[in-house]
């Protein structure tokens, strides 16, 4: 649970003033810009917060959480509340409503890694491919989009490209299935290709085991400095205390027991390089 979120429920369990209460709190507060009565005043307040920011989300991607928009509706009750003007006979609710929702939108930008601009023409382009789909009764195509938004082909087809390149949405999020009912996430869903695959693991083992058994020390160390290290024949030669020819040609008699062994279990071997 975020700090947000703790924070949230901790002041929703405040007592809530009377109007008389919050009068005098507002007077208070006026003459002395008390940080404690501005939090009280939060404290009160809080539901509006709430209310607006549930209103948001409900037009949100489901990767937004509620608990940040909260969040930052409270930073915007907190600048209503300091900017307030008791004088000027306006409701606080009507006027803090417009300040959480505005510092909610600003965030909400802040956040959004897409320019404002492209997001703004990824608009226009939906709007006008939604009225083309409803006047052929079908999906129009980049010439009759290009014609409509007064654009050129190459102009529209950018454009397009743009567009869909803000299509995002968190792996995290949730969503239920159809069938089941069972609350999962996306990334349940995708496979991660980058994982340890168990099967091959035990297929490899069992490859090695099969190649070196039977093999003496010095056998596994020359298929392991030749193949792995890429040493030359005289520089294995040189770290075991043979001669290059005879390293040569225990690597010849290895490489003949290990075609032996190996015959007719290419598919063994093909599993495992797959």
């Amino acid at each position: 649970m975020s700090r947000a979120s703790d924070g949230v429920r901790t002041w929703q369990l405040g007592v809530r003033m009377s109007e008389e209460e919050v009068a005098a709190t507002w007077q208070e507060y006026r003459r002395t810009r008390s940080d404690t009565l501005r939090n009280t005043l939060m404290e009160h307040y809080l539901p509006l917060v709430k209310y607006n920011s549930e209103r948001l989300a409900a037009r949100l991607p489901d990767e937004v959480q509620l608990d940040d928009l909260i969040s930052a509706g409270c930073d915007g009750l907190r600048d209503a509340i300091e900017m307030f003007d008791l004088d000027r006979g306006v409701k606080f609710e009507t006027y803090c409503a417009a300040r959480i929702r505005g510092a909610i939108l600003d965030a909400l930008r802040t956040a959004d890694w897409v320019p404002r601009l492209v997001r703004h023409r990824a608009s226009q382009l939906a709007q006008s491919r939604h009225k083309l789909e409803g006047k052929f009764g079908r999906k129009p195509t980049n010439h009759e989009l290009a014609d409509f938004m007064g654009l050129s082909e190459k102009e529209c087809e950018k454009l397009v490209r743009e567009a869909n390149a803000v299509g995002m949405f968190s792996i995290d999020r949730h969503f239920q299935e159809s069938d089941s009912g069972r609350d999962t996430r996306e990334s349940d869903l995708l496979a991660n290709t980058r994982a340890e695959n168990p099967l091959r693991q035990l297929q490899e083992e069992d490859l090695k085991c099969l190649i070196t058994k039977g093999l003496s020390k010095n056998e596994r160390l020359i298929l392991i400095l030749y193949y792995y290290q890429e040493m030359t024949m005289k520089e294995i030669g040189a770290t075991l205390r043979l001669s290059e020819s005879r390293v040569s040609q225990m690597h010849t008699d290895i490489i003949k027991r290990l075609q032996a062994i190996l015959s007719g279990r290419e598919d063994d071997f093909l599993a495992t390089t797959a």
